[in-house]
Order: structure tokens, then sequence, then C-alpha cells
């Protein structure tokens, strides 16, 4: 990964860029700049995460909540969000939180979203990489996800970064349980 200064985004926004990987058969010249988004960034990122919702027919408190929530988080600490592309047109959502058996942090990847149409070019790819170095130097000892049983895409992503669904690597298949508190 490599450390570049600061990079303004879209709207402005001074923001740490984290990193940027060539695009499949693209070399130098196809980058996918991964950086640390800023309170600058709620739109672009309430309009990500409202359009992921609305892709797979999930319900959304529409844009604006989603930004006005997603500052809120960020400023807590806790909460960081990476976008990636050009426009940008990915994000990922991590949460942090003091892990129990070690001395570390826990990193949950509460989100991963690539637009449809920049999906297959190594973006979803190039942001979760970014992310894995970026938990790593925060001091994350590990990184959790859930995925859908029917989708492939994702999984064999997260597989092919390391991630697995057993315990210990080859021990018993670990399930992810939710419930609804409300």
């Amino acid at each position: 990964m490599t450390e570049a200064g600061p990079h303004t985004g879209a709207a402005g926004s001074q923001a740490q860029a984290v990193a940027a990987r060539p695009g499949p058969g693209r070399g130098s010249a196809g980058t996918h700049p991964v950086r640390v988004a800023g309170p600058d960034d709620s739109a672009l990122i309430g309009r990500l995460l409202h359009d992921f919702n609305q892709e797979f027919n999930d319900e959304s408190p529409g844009p604006a909540a989603l930004a006005e929530r997603l500052r809120s988080l960020m400023a807590g600490g806790e909460t960081v969000v990476l976008v990636g592309g050009e426009e940008p047109a990915g994000l990922a959502v991590l949460r942090f939180r003091p892990a129990i058996w070690s001395k570390g942090l826990e990193c949950y990847l509460a989100e991963l979203y690539v637009a449809p149409h920049r999906r297959g070019r190594g973006l979803g790819r190039a942001i979760m990489e970014a992310a894995l170095d970026y938990a790593r130097r925060r001091g994350a000892d590990s990184m959790d996800i859930g995925v859908d049983e029917p989708d492939l895409v994702a999984r064999n992503l997260y597989e092919s970064l390391g991630f697995t669904n057993r315990e210990g690597g080859d021990g018993p298949l670990m399930f992810v349980y939710e419930r609804d508190l409300s």
C-alpha cells in the first residue's frame, strides 16, 4: 500500500489517500484510487448506500438520512468509510471496536458496495485491499463480515483475500445470526 498526501475529494474535502491499485490489464494508468472519506463526502456516501439498498429491494431511509447518520458515525471515530474510484463509485464501511482476546481492535466490514456500472473491473478488490491495509494500520487483529449465501461474487472475492467461514481456517463451519430488537 502506498501512502499519499491529502486528496481533495469531489465535495472539496481534504481526505487521506489510502491506496491506488492497478485495474486488471491496465497498468499504472488504470488505477483505482481509494481514500478515507471525510465529512464533505456524506452526501456521496448516503447516495451509494441508498443505491445499494434499492438495488436489492431493501428499505432505505433515503440518501439524506443516510448521509446524516454516517456523518455522525464517522465523527465518533469508530466508523471509517473508504471510497474508491475516480467518481467515486464504491465504498467500504468499517466499524472498529476493542477486542476481548487481544490488545488490538476488531474490524467489522459493515458494507461493501460498488455501483453496477463499475463492477468486474477490480474496484471492489481495490477497496477491500485498502480496507485490509487500513484496518491493520489502525491496529485491528481481525476483520469479520457477513455475506448472503447466494452472493457468490462477494464470497469469491472475500475468499480470494483470505477470509474463511471455518473456525481457525479449517475448523467447523461458522454461522452469523441476527435478530431485530425493535
